[in-house]
């Protein structure tokens, strides 16, 4: 991706080398692990992770606080972080004038280390990126980028980088237009089963919304930059993890979206650059 000497947003809140964090007294590798597989990408955070990672979060030992200077490489993360970010505010702010939706409202992405507290609750680095409605702000460890490769097969890469975080402000978008509100009052009257459904069709349109803002940022792609998104999104399917961690699939139990899914979706916002081709909920549910 092309993103060096770009604009980069004022919404960057980074708080890495500074953040206070739980010392895992063991095991922090396996509790990374099954977060990450009940929850992969957070979603809304607010209503479903923040009580179960503020538990885990309490449990690990005494608390620290870091205050380092960030390394090169750290800091050129940080700029190509508000760089995307910026990319998003532009695309998103473009989209709801055409679509006459409004203004957008911009969101601030906190980058953190090991642990956070946020508008949801207090989190860990093993709750992965999430979006909380309440503060409206995105939340990163970029050590989940690591783990993404090297333990979900993901090939990596800066534009995957980007395309979880244009997932996450999918999210953020969704929580604007009312979409995730009206989902959690459908989940509150539903069973399991089918509150399991309306959560992967809230993700597979977020993954909608992710390939929609890459249709829109087209001139600052570069060769292999959507075959990085499609292999994050392929490694994160409900599928595929529950492959990894328990060697079997229960389709009832997804709650965002097979590999398949995922992928589709992020190609049909990609390839229409339409909003309005985003109704996942009415192919999933029916």
């Amino acid at each position: 991706m092309k993103w060096q000497g770009r604009r980069q947003s004022g919404n960057l809140d980074d708080r890495r080398g500074m953040s206070k964090g739980k010392l895992a007294a063991g095991g922090g590798i396996v509790v990374t692990l099954i977060v990450l597989a009940l929850n992969f990408f957070g979603g809304e955070t607010g209503q479903q992770l923040a009580p179960i990672v503020e538990q885990l979060g309490n449990s690990q030992g005494t608390q620290q606080t870091e205050q380092r200077e960030l390394t090169a490489q750290e800091k050129e993360m940080g700029n190509f972080m508000a760089t995307v970010l910026a990319d998003t505010e532009d695309v998103w702010s473009q989209i709801f004038r055409q679509n006459n939706i409004g203004e957008y409202e911009k969101p601030t992405m906190v980058l953190f280390t090991d642990a956070v507290s946020t508008g949801c609750g207090n989190a860990t680095s093993a709750s992965g990126p999430f979006y909380c409605p309440a503060d409206h702000k995105l939340y990163m460890d970029l050590a989940f980028f690591d783990e993404l490769k090297t333990r979900f097969g993901a090939k990596g890469g800066d534009f995957a980088i980007a395309y979880v975080t244009a997932h996450e402000i999918g999210h953020h978008v969704q929580t604007l237009l009312g979409t995730s509100q009206k989902v959690t009052q459908l989940q509150r009257q539903s069973n399991k089963t089918e509150g399991n459904r309306l959560s992967v069709a809230l993700e597979l349109q977020a993954d909608f919304y992710a390939g929609l803002w890459a249709h829109y940022n087209q001139e600052y792609l570069e060769e292999g930059d959507i075959e990085e998104a499609l292999s994050a999104a392929n490694a994160v399917g409900d599928d595929a993890i529950q492959k990894r961690m328990q060697g079997s699939v229960v389709p009832d139990s997804f709650t965002h979206g097979s590999s398949e899914q995922r992928m589709k979706w992020f190609m049909r916002g990609y390839k229409t650059g339409d909003i309005k081709q985003g109704d996942t909920f009415s192919e999933i549910l029916n």
